[in-house]
């Protein structure tokens, strides 16, 4: 009997899901086109799987099926009007119709490009906002989303000009078959929006050549085995979501599972859960925030191994945002005896300007760090008078096949190992350029090399990351980085993860000084007071200086798109008001 994912049973209809194992031969990624991928993906069996809040099975969909439906969309929007080169916005609804839009796309030579649905952070008016502006930037010709928010998408729509629909006016299917371009290896795919960027809201355009060979990279890396599946709860407007737990799936031919996002922010365990009915071994990816919040979420409940068995977890993968060692260890202590192993942490980096991977961990290699001393990671003398500190930097693996990685100075030049300087990276599947921006693109892409924005360091073949480059705060000469205040302030009892945000301000006397956001969950004055003085003793002693210090109001922080806390969008809401402090006493 074949292996995939044991469902519970529905009161009605048992739904059976695509399988792990299937007769049809596994080619890794090695096509020139994505259309020829999710062509040869539906001669077989396997395909993507989609799950209520509770875990259920609701929809099976193999790749077959989305082929065809994936045909239709493409004959519609021909037969509407649209030709190879236009762009269609699609909001990345976790889904069948968002999976059959964005192929049928590709298929008729549109690109499609993926938008975020909505968030819980900044209502309405910001979210059609923040639509508008990515519409403007794509200038697509069609904006097409869920029924359920049509009236958000059809004002932005209308700001930018462009036609709107949601789901149903194209999954319907009706419009006659007809010829398809045939794409070649080096046409523009689609358009993804990197929330991490700093040229934000410039669409990178990613070529099929380009995403193809990142599929196969990163798929020779984690060494995808026959028994393999992906269960995934991440957005498919993000890099790691669209490309590894999407488009990879099809390239590779691997079965997948879904939560939504938004189901996964209330009810985390059903991840593991799903990880759990899985007769095969898995594979799932999540940023440190995921492990966290299950970590936190069983901590009041156990025996673990009652309700989970994670070994089979083959490869747990970590990106996306700086990797925290305390919190994958805190995750292995929770579920331990629920077989996971430390081993299958598979810690990597990447970015969307790369297609999605640029370096993966060995399998089986875990999470590897380094103690750096604090001085030369700001790159100042070592201060004699005061004992060494230290911070734990993740090792982040090795470039995968067809990508090369240097560390560079300031000058331009190369580095050797464990000097820290900036990462570049160069590859066939780092992008084609900014969406009509051709200075953005020559900023930082150079004789074929990105810049990537991020510091780091190389040893040994391994890369390590220590922080965004447009993150560090630089106050008389000394570099501090924003991770190190927020996480020292984390340790103190009663703060999460994503509670604090750290950047520098500039003083009325024209100086600038670190400022420290923090989520305040104390109502009495005097408490705050003293969680103020606290917070104020415990970034003094990391940073050597007086700090300005603001309690704010539970889930006042921005974050991005895939969930990262957003330190610039922080500190734009601070100084423009929008963010309102707590008002405590001198």
């Amino acid at each position: 009997m074949t292996d995939t994912i044991k469902m519970v049973p529905k009161a009605k209809e048992t739904l059976l899901p695509t399988p792990n194992e299937d007769t049809l031969p596994r080619r890794l990624a090695d096509f020139g086109t994505f259309c020829e991928a999710l062509d040869y993906a539906a001669t077989g069996q396997r395909g993507l799987n989609f799950h209520d809040p509770r875990g259920v099975l609701t929809r099976a969909y193999p790749y077959r099926e989305l082929r065809e439906d994936a045909l239709g969309v493409a004959y519609d929007l021909i037969a509407r009007g649209l030709v190879p080169g236009d762009r269609i916005a699609l909001i990345a609804e976790t889904g069948p119709d968002f999976a059959a839009l964005f192929c049928g796309a590709i298929y008729a030579g549109v690109w499609p490009v993926p938008l975020p649905l909505p968030t819980s952070f900044g209502g309405k008016d910001n979210y059609i906002e923040q639509l508008a502006v990515q519409l403007q930037s794509a200038d697509p010709a069609l904006l097409v989303g869920p029924a359920e928010i049509a009236e958000m998408t059809a004002a932005a729509a209308a700001r930018q000009g462009c036609g709107h629909g949601t789901w149903e006016e194209f999954t319907s299917g009706g419009a006659p078959a007809r010829d398809l371009p045939r794409p070649d290896p080096e046409d523009i795919c689609y358009l993804q929006y990197s929330s991490g960027s700093t040229r934000f809201p410039h669409g990178v355009a990613v070529t099929h050549r380009s995403l193809l060979s990142n599929l196969a990279s990163h798929s020779h890396a984690m060494k995808v085995i026959e028994t393999d599946r992906c269960i995934s709860w991440l957005p498919w407007y993000h890099d790691m979501g669209l490309v590894g737990c999407f488009l990879s799936l099809i390239a590779n031919q691997l079965s997948g599972d879904y939560l939504r996002t938004e189901d996964f922010a209330r009810r985390p365990l059903a991840w593991l859960d799903l990880i759990t009915r899985n007769q095969g071994t898995s594979i799932s990816y999540s940023p440190t925030f995921g492990y966290d919040i299950c970590a936190r979420r069983i901590s009041s409940q156990s025996p673990v191994s009652d309700r989970f068995d994670l070994s089979r977890w083959r490869l747990a993968g970590n990106g996306a945002d700086m990797i925290r060692p305390d919190v994958m260890q805190s995750f292995v202590n929770a579920f331990a005896d629920a077989g996971f192993k430390a081993s299958a942490f598979l810690p990597s980096y990447g970015l969307a300007e790369a297609t999605l991977a640029v370096t993966v961990m060995p399998p089986g290699e875990g999470i590897r760090v380094e103690l750096v001393e604090e001085e030369r990671l700001s790159g100042s003398p070592r201060d004699l008078s005061r004992p060494a500190r230290y911070r734990a930097i993740v090792n982040c693996g090795k470039p995968v096949r067809d990508m090369e990685v240097v560390i560079r100075g300031e000058d331009g030049k190369s580095l050797r190992d464990h000097q820290i300087g900036k990462v570049w990276c160069r590859g066939t599947s780092v992008m084609h350029s900014y969406f009509r921006d051709p200075e953005a693109t020559a900023a930082c892409l150079v004789d074929g090399w990105l810049d990537t924005g991020d510091m780091g360091y190389m040893a040994n073949g391994y890369l390590f990351i220590v922080g965004r480059a447009k993150d560090m705060i630089i106050i008389n000469g000394k570099n501090h980085w924003p991770q190190d205040i927020e996480w020292a302030v984390e340790q103190l009892p009663g703060f999460n993860h994503g509670d604090i945000a750290a950047f520098s301000i500039e003083m009325e006397n024209g100086e600038e000084t670190p400022a420290v956001l923090v989520h305040c969950r104390v109502s009495d004055p005097d408490k705050r007071i003293e969680l103020r003085d606290l917070i104020r003793d415990k970034v003094r002693s990391i940073t050597g200086m007086n700090c300005v210090i603001e309690l704010v109001p539970p889930k006042s922080l921005p974050r991005t798109s895939s969930g990262k806390l957003s330190r610039a969008k922080a500190k734009k809401l601070y100084l423009s008001g929008e963010i309102e402090p707590f008002k405590l006493a001198a």
